[in-house]
């Protein structure tokens, strides 16, 4: 016991000087500020502004218009607009238009980000003209200057992420209180981590990179906040770790924004498999790593309580005046924080309810709490209709064993989501608008462990209907059978079936047909 709490102390010692140290460090700004003065006399690069677009309309195509207004050479960059799955008309945008690339996805449901980016990554693999891809989301609204920093940016790093504002006046409290505290760790640990050279986590929303480091990677990694943070350590591990940087900023539609943090349980994984790593001569990687350890404000309150009890009471590897003087710090370093986060008043009060947000939360994902708030919910809910669907079916894993699971399709409070299940063990997909869009989400989940499942929506042979309802379940199969009653006939099926002549679907491929079919 003693033992721990030894090492309890010189975590939080160690975190409380790197915080204090954080405090200091962000005082000089200096090196992006002389950054904005030289924006204008850089040698100018050739950029692929790469646009993600789902039902943004709106916003879409006032980020447009700032793109075209751009302070940038007009023959120095190119628009790539993805339209996933749009059914609002986002496509008109461009009917008459020639400055902007559209690759119009259709068909197939809501790809997700990833799947649509790799595809065009892939198709501009072959082109001479990119130096480097602007990654934005359509929800984004940009300064005329926008380019020209992005550009300045890329002489000092190879991989960047920027600062997303948000403007809280039509947000609710809970929304309020996490912007607070994204605006705080964007003006105070990001920037301050960035001027000493440390790495920062890759925002897909607003992100910059080297098209020679894509395609030493062969990628990019968007397919969830989770996996923005895996792709950081690779870079890292490349010594070309992404970096932040404020001056590129970006406004954010706060209606149409999520607010997303790695889940513990997934950086403590992370952690678990770099620890074999940690000891080489990339302090970079080595630094960034160890800061997947971070703890929340209420862990290190507790830490600080639990030492300070003990060492009032009983012998320690410090003294008790210590502990107390190492807190004191901390709360130092903290004061420091405030002022260089440049946060107003109403900001600050909303940081400081953080806190009790964080607690609230983590008891309202607490399972039993969970499952009764979601049972009261349903009862109080006569809008939506709280249906389930449960069916066989069978994974094909990495090792080519068959193993068979339940497939759950739920529908509750107008969203939907699927849930896989195999004896006392399962995965439920995040809630969507609609039922393929949830499917697909737990297809990509499988395909990252090489697995996959056997049912028509995941089948060459499938062929999705727009039939008019919102989920998109039905389809046709367009396998050719030897029987005569079906050689002129094409059968009628949904997503959830399977048969004996099933073929594993390339996603990819049948994406690179849809934008060809686009282009003619």
């Amino acid at each position: 016991m003693e033992f721990i709490l030894d090492l309890l102390y010189i975590f939080v010692a160690a975190y409380t000087i790197y915080f204090l140290a954080l405090a200091i460090r962000n005082f000089d700004d200096k090196t992006f500020q002389r950054e904005l003065r030289h924006i204008d006399t850089e040698p100018k690069e050739n950029l692929a502004v790469i646009v993600y677009a789902h039902n943004n309309k709106k916003s879409l195509e006032n980020l447009i218009s700032e793109l075209k207004n751009q302070n940038y050479p007009v023959n120095k960059f190119r628009i790539f607009v993805l339209l996933d799955n749009c059914t609002d008309d986002s496509q008109n945008l461009f009917t008459e238009e020639n400055f902007v690339h559209v690759i119009d996805i259709k068909g197939v449901g809501t790809i997700g980000k990833d799947q649509a980016v790799a595809t065009l990554l892939e198709k501009l693999s072959d082109s001479d003209f990119i130096d480097s891809y602007v990654f934005l989301d359509a929800d984004r609204s940009i300064d005329s200057n926008f380019l020209l920093i992005a550009n300045s940016a890329l002489k000092r790093n190879s991989a960047i992420s920027g600062e997303t504002i948000i403007d809280i006046s039509s947000l609710q409290i809970f929304d309020r209180i996490k912007a607070a505290y994204q605006k705080y760790h964007m003006n105070f640990i990001r920037k301050a981590r960035s001027l000493f050279g440390l790495a920062a986590t890759a925002d897909s929303g607003v992100f910059i990179i080297k098209r020679q480091l894509v395609d030493e990677i062969g990628e990019v990694d968007f397919k969830s906040v989770n996996t923005e943070l895996k792709y950081s350590l690779l870079l890292s591990k490349l010594k070309c770790s992404c970096a932040y940087n404020p001056n590129i900023q970006t406004v954010v539609n706060p209606a149409s924004y999520i607010f997303k943090k790695p889940k513990i349980s997934y950086r403590l994984e992370l952690f678990r498999n770099c620890l074999s790593q940690l000891f080489s001569t990339n302090f970079v990687f080595t630094e960034h790593v160890c800061s997947l350890l971070y703890p929340n404000i209420w862990v290190t309150l507790i830490i600080y309580a639990v030492l300070f009890k003990h060492s009032l009471n009983y012998h320690f590897i410090v003294d008790v005046k210590i502990v107390a003087l190492t807190f004191l710090v901390l709360a130092v370093g903290f004061v420091l924080s405030l002022i260089n986060a440049k946060m107003i008043m109403e900001e600050i009060i909303y940081l400081c309810l953080y806190p009790i947000y964080l607690i609230g939360h983590i008891i309202r994902n607490f399972p039993p709490v969970r499952y009764l708030v979601d049972k009261v919910m349903d009862k109080g809910n006569s809008d939506y209709a709280s249906e389930k669907f449960v069916v066989d079916v069978v994974i094909t894993t990495s090792k080519k064993a068959n193993l068979n699971f339940k497939l759950e399709f739920i529908s509750k409070d107008g969203m939907s989501k699927v849930k896989l299940v195999r004896k006392n063990k399962h995965y439920t997909t995040a809630s969507h608008l609609r039922m393929v869009d949830a499917l697909q989400e737990l297809k990509l989940i499988l395909d990252d462990q090489g697995a996959t499942l056997r049912i028509c929506s995941c089948c060459t042979h499938f062929q999705p209907t727009v039939d008019g309802t919102t989920n998109m379940l039905r389809g046709i199969c367009t396998k050719e059978y030897p029987s005569p009653t079906l050689s002129d006939e094409q059968r009628q099926t949904v997503v959830w079936n399977t048969c004996s002549a099933f073929c594993p679907a390339k996603l990819n491929n049948l994406i690179n047909d849809i934008i060809e079919a686009g282009k003619s």
